[in-house]
């Protein structure tokens, strides 16, 4: 499956994520979540039957940083199904609109 955007993993500055983010399937129990510039932000997994999103960050040198970038708040946010509306919605409004 060819995405309709340019996948990238590299250090995303801080500062406002780019919306709507996008899914990409990579099997069965992980779908990569990227911003809509195609950055590379963080994943769901299926987890016990629920999808948590796990948050991914880049160093400056490229190196991936589990649990950090620019949705590191949202690390382990809970969803029903990996739907890019939903998931997009929830963590990125849940920036504008912290608990």
């Amino acid at each position: 499956m060819t995405p309709p955007f340019t996948p990238t993993f590299a250090h995303v500055p801080p500062g406002p994520v780019t919306g709507p983010l996008q899914l990409l399937p990579v099997n069965a129990a992980v779908v990569a979540v990227h911003t809509a510039t195609g950055a590379h932000v963080g994943s769901l997994k299926l987890v016990g039957g629920v999808w948590k999103f796990k948050a991914m960050g880049y160093s400056a040198a490229g190196g991936m940083e589990p649990g950090h970038g620019p949705l590191t708040e949202q690390h382990n946010m809970q969803f029903a199904t990996p739907d890019a509306a939903d998931v997009s919605a929830r963590l990125l409004g849940s920036l504008l609109n912290p608990p």
